[in-house]
Formats: structure tokens, C-alpha cells, sequence
């Protein structure tokens, strides 16, 4: 009871098809720009993949006495840009992949 060739061929160009879209938006993922700022001093930066891009940190932020809330800044905006990152990304290739519940880190 196997599948008719014909079936194979079409389920074939449809693999083909949804890789040849998935190469297409992991590269529209890598020019793509998503930016985030905290406490209106720090901003980052992130290409779809979650790759940090840019940190730009306002001089004002700078008080040698108060590192701690820098610190603090830096890290919620290197994790609010992630979180943004990785979102665009779920929904740029769910589109291409129909939402499939596709096992993580198979793209």
C-alpha cells in the first residue's frame, strides 16, 4: 500500500519548496533589525537570529557610583531584544512552515 509516484513527486516539490522559503527567511532573518531600550539610556540592537548587533548606552547612564543599575539596563535590554528576536523569528517562519509543530532547533 505504498504511495503512487506521483504523490511522492508532489510531496517532494513541497519539501523543496518549504526549504528553498525556510533558506529565504533565515537569511531575511539575518538583515532583519530589532531594537529595544531601557530606562531611555540603553539600546540594543539584534538581527532576527537573536545576535546582538549594536549596545548603545546614553552618557548620562554612565554615574560610577550607581554600576549596579547600569548593569541591570544592559542585561534587560540584551533580554527584552531576544525575547523580540526570537518572536519575530517563531512568526516569520511559521508562515513558511504553517505553524507544524516542527521539533526545536530543526531550523
Amino acid at each position: 500500500m505504498g504511495m503512487n509516484p506521483q504523490n511522492m513527486q508532489k510531496m517532494m516539490k513541497q519539501v523543496q519548496k518549504m526549504q528553498d522559503d525556510m533558506m529565504r527567511v533565515q537569511e531575511e532573518l539575518r538583515q532583519a533589525r530589532v531594537e529595544v531600550e531601557t530606562g531611555g539610556v540603553v539600546k540594543a540592537a539584534f538581527n532576527g537570529h537573536g545576535e546582538i548587533q549594536s549596545i548603545t548606552i546614553a552618557p548620562e547612564a554612565v554615574d560610577p557610583n550607581d554600576v549596579a543599575m547600569l548593569q541591570d539596563l544592559i542585561l534587560t535590554a540584551v533580554r527584552e531584544g531576544q525575547a523580540k528576536a526570537q518572536a519575530m523569528a517563531r512568526e516569520q517562519l511559521g508562515q513558511v512552515t504553517g505553524n507544524m509543530n516542527l521539533p526545536p532547533g530543526l531550523f
